[in-house]
């Protein structure tokens, strides 16, 4: 019961807060680093049921991933931005090395020039960077042990992909 009241106060902020401009700036050289939330993923007994459920009560437009919230972009309103919600098989090694039973996914700007920064904080860096049509994604770990997902996505390449899988957004 706490899970659920937990992921549903979370989407409740994140429902509420979709432009939400999370800009952290490095003083040394003004660098934008996340610009907002770009996903929430979660493990679940059933995602199949959680897809459901939250269709069925809170409006989602589900597909076999999950949804993605459309919505535009606080500081170009004229640009569209996407976030993904997912419920993970509870069995997922995804979110490894993380033990947690979820993983936020955060937007960015410039995911190379991060990347560099990061390594001189001595942030743990999990993996190499990946890139896709859709944008550039590289998993790092905070100081309790919580995967984190860095996107620098291609909003224009990932409505496109949408498209093509004939998903329909939650607006």
């Amino acid at each position: 019961m706490k899970k659920i009241i937990f992921t549903i106060s979370i989407l409740a902020s994140f429902m509420l807060g979709f432009a939400f401009k999370a800009g952290t700036e490095n003083t040394s050289d003004h660098m934008k680093r996340v610009t907002g939330i770009g996903g929430i993923f979660f493990k679940s007994k059933d995602p199949k049921k959680m897809r459901d459920w939250y269709k069925e009560h809170l409006g989602f437009e589900t597909n076999e991933y999950g949804t993605v919230f459309e919505w535009y972009q606080g500081a170009d309103n004229s640009k569209k931005g996407f976030s993904q919600w997912s419920p993970f098989n509870e069995k997922t090694k995804y979110f490894q090395p993380s033990e947690k039973d979820f993983m936020i996914n955060y937007r960015v700007e410039n995911l190379e020039k991060l990347v560099e920064e990061l390594q001189k904080e001595n942030v743990t860096i999990v993996d190499k960077m990946e890139t896709y049509e859709y944008g550039k994604f590289v998993h790092i770990m905070d100081p309790e042990g919580n995967k984190i997902e860095l996107w620098e996505p291609n909003d224009i390449e990932y409505e496109k992909l949408g498209q093509k899988m004939k998903s329909k957004t939650t607006k």
